[in-house]
């Protein structure tokens, strides 16, 4: 069974170690109790929408990036394909249609 905990916990911690903070560190900056970041980021406990947009800021990460790296993850684990960013049946579209024009009439 995938547990979305789990890939939250594993991509905060890529992202910490990828920023090379530590732990301490983005606990501090993110106004999180140390050991309640670590049990987050072992998947031990599932944290608030807030709790992540606190460790996302401290970590200097949009939370979009943070969870479109779960969905990605979770996609692999249950064996599809990840997404492009952009959907395809808008890829051959001009950017007229992805871009409007906006007018002050």
């Amino acid at each position: 069974m995938i547990l979305v905990r789990h890939e939250i916990g594993e991509v905060l911690r890529d992202f910490r170690l990828q920023k090379g903070r530590t732990l301490r560190q983005v606990a501090s900056r993110a106004s999180v109790a140390l050991g309640y970041l670590s049990e987050v980021e072992r998947g031990q406990k599932e944290a608030s929408s807030e709790i992540l947009a606190s460790v996302a800021d401290a970590l200097d990460v949009p939370i979009s990036t943070i969870m479109r790296e779960v969905g990605d993850r979770i996609s692999v684990l249950e064996g599809l394909q990840t997404f492009p960013d952009v959907p395809d049946d808008l890829a051959g579209l001009g950017s007229e249609f992805i871009e409007p024009e906006l007018s002050l009439r």
